[in-house]
């Protein structure tokens, strides 16, 4: 690492040749973005023309990096950053063509199944990812084979019971998704799903961590000086690939209430919600909770005429007072 160049360094060459003035003003996290793409993309064999899931792109710097070295045609996709800048941002690049910034919850993906050749995501999947049920779900948009990569922030080993004293300023909430690469490794492989074929640390991850603060957020103290008294023994990178097994049938998500439901199966829940209906309006206009809603969130135009016919508060928690603030 150069002092006088802080974000060159020998172990990503290939992020080396970007502009690091671009790069900061462009940063969407607490992580160089190119530095874990790249390190990501050794594990993985991109190549050019493959169609590639970024998901959580943030300001699509990883997605540019992927098209620009790798040849690939890039799915920009995040939640929180507007897909009408990252356009902007993708053409003055000049890979317009060949990257795609979508809007999207990455528990509501809009693609086909078996779409991309590969998914990646850049230290962002621990916001969604630890759920046990996502690798079904995500596992789905990738060719049977195709590799699914992560690489982010995380821990190198569990922390168990109290948090480490010079870690406790720097420990909030948001930062309790952090796992190590070994709890990546069991978190897949229970599921069946993939094969994994990387589960590692970044070799000096910490200090990677430090450089990238200390270029683009100097005035971070809390999570600076986390990092220098830690050196290393409880933070740092983690990166994990695996590939989705051929032989494994996905479950399919549950997406809608079947339109016709055995009797057994209707919950007191329901029945209650249909009798407040009842009273509501005659029967034959009122969509049971049998059909293909959602049965817990009745019409927003019944509300007022369900308070005018029920008691001060009825069987569903409905009152005269809460209808009239939800109309």
């Amino acid at each position: 690492m150069s002092s006088d160049q802080p974000l060159t360094c020998e172990q990503f060459p290939r992020s080396s040749k970007y502009n690091p003035e671009w790069l900061i003003a462009n940063a969407s996290g607490g992580a160089n973005a190119l530095w874990l793409t790249e390190w990501l993309t050794d594990a993985l064999d991109l190549l050019p023309g493959m169609r590639v899931l970024d998901l959580g792109c943030g300001r699509a710097v990883s997605s540019i990096f992927l098209c620009r070295e790798f040849g690939v045609q890039v799915w920009a996709t995040d939640l929180w950053f507007s897909p009408s800048e990252n356009l902007e941002r993708i053409a003055d690049a000049g890979v317009g063509e060949n990257v795609f910034p979508i809007h999207a919850d990455a528990r509501a993906l809009p693609f086909a199944p078996a779409f991309f050749d590969a998914i990646v995501s850049i230290d962002s999947f621990v916001y969604y990812g630890t759920d046990d049920l996502y690798l079904n779900y995500l596992a789905r948009f990738v060719k049977p084979g195709g590799p699914i990569g992560i690489a982010g922030a995380g821990l190198i080993h569990e922390i168990e019971g109290a948090v480490p004293s010079h870690l406790r300023d720097w420990w909030t909430k948001d930062v309790w998704c952090l796992h190590s690469a070994a709890w990546w490794r069991r978190h897949w492989e229970k599921s069946g799903i993939t094969d994994i074929a990387v589960a590692d640390t970044m070799p000096d991850g910490w200090k990677r961590w430090l450089d990238w603060h200390r270029a683009g957020w100097p005035d971070n103290a809390v999570e600076i000086a986390a990092l220098e008294a830690d050196q290393g023994r409880s933070l740092g990178y983690v990166r994990v690939v695996g590939r989705r097994r051929p032989d494994v049938q996905l479950e399919e998500p549950i997406v809608s209430i079947p339109s016709q439901v055995h009797q057994k199966a209707v919950t007191p829940r329901c029945r209650m919600i249909d009798t407040c209906r009842a009273r509501a309006r005659p029967s034959s206009s009122i969509p049971s909770c049998h059909q293909s809603i959602n049965p817990f969130i009745p019409p927003p135009s019944h509300y007022r005429t369900i308070a005018r016919h029920l008691p001060k508060t009825d069987v569903c928690g409905y009152s005269a007072a809460h209808a009239n603030h939800l109309t």
